[in-house]
């Protein structure tokens, strides 16, 4: 990977505080100036590529990035493996005398396979769909989507992120900006890793703040720098200056205070960042770059 290329990840303890909305929107000032390469990386619910007015990716392709188990007729003996799925996804058909898997819950963690080895078997299945596509403010996205019902999400960011880092180094990119996914999961992990810095979203709300805390142990475990943006910040000016006292006593800075604006639900009604439908927002989100390039690798 180029030496010189940022990864910056925008996270949220919980979803809806606008984190999509400030990835965009910086997203398209840093492409003004630089190389740049966006990933949504929140396949649960990718929404970035909407937020630069494209409704359809290219390139789609279906991935396996997860297994189920599948029952044979060789599993009569196995009732065994019921009690021992950490998933409850197991149950015993009384009728045909084997075990009945619900592949909706089945995490094909393999376990039913090591206790019944001759009756179980696991097969990958195809639980997500990636694609890219090239924005009209020139700079490709990479996004995924996990198929409905299914699990994996984790991996499924891997692989996203894999598949920008591959573009980002063919492109000589100077930042690769990802819009991470929400909560402290296994898709957060795979969303930060070998990231240089991460933007926490939050707003002045106690299960927001509650939220913010908790990723930040996750952010802080991997020893990555971090800066926290409260969006909608004048709301509630009095639980801001607790989320300010708490980043006072984490000698974190606060990088930005977003106030609340119908302007952001025009621009995402129009499929445009709030930068470019009002102007007055680019003082604001330039100074988020600001602070950004000030960070050294």
């Amino acid at each position: 990977m180029d030496k010189k290329m940022k990864t910056i990840t925008v996270l949220s303890g919980k979803g809806g505080v606008g984190k999509s909305t400030i990835s965009a929107s910086l997203a398209v000032l840093l492409s003004q100036k630089n190389r740049i390469v966006t990933a949504d990386c929140d396949v649960d619910a990718s929404n970035l590529a909407l937020l630069f007015g494209m409704k359809k990716l290219k390139n789609l392709q279906k991935i396996s990035t997860n297994f189920k188990a599948f029952v044979n007729k060789n599993a009569k003996d196995c009732q065994k493996i019921v009690d021992n799925c950490a998933f409850s996804a197991i149950s015993w058909d009384e009728k045909k005398q084997l075990p009945r898997i619900n592949k909706f819950l089945c995490e094909g963690c393999g376990v039913c396979r090591l206790l019944c080895p001759e009756g179980i078997t696991l097969e990958k299945v195809k639980n997500a769909t990636i694609g890219e596509g090239q924005t009209r403010y020139g700079f490709p996205i990479i996004s995924g989507q996990v198929e409905m019902g299914e699990s994996g999400s984790g991996k499924v960011v891997s692989v996203v992120k894999e598949r920008a880092e591959k573009i980002a180094f063919e492109r000589k990119a100077d930042y690769l900006i990802v819009d991470g996914a929400p909560g402290i999961g296994c898709p957060v992990v795979a969303s930060i890793r070998g990231n240089d810095y991460i933007l926490a979203v939050t707003e002045p709300t106690p299960t927001a703040f509650r939220a913010l805390q908790r990723v930040l142990q996750v952010v802080e475990h991997f020893g990555i720098d971090y800066g926290i943006i409260i969006n909608k910040w004048d709301l509630n000016k009095k639980f801001v200056a607790k989320i300010e006292k708490f980043a006072q006593k984490k000698k974190v800075k606060v990088i930005s205070k977003i106030p609340y604006s119908r302007d952001f639900v025009d621009a995402m009604i129009k499929m445009k960042p709030v930068v470019e439908t009002n102007l007055e927002y680019k003082i604001l989100f330039q100074n988020i770059i600001k602070q950004i390039n000030q960070i050294k690798k």
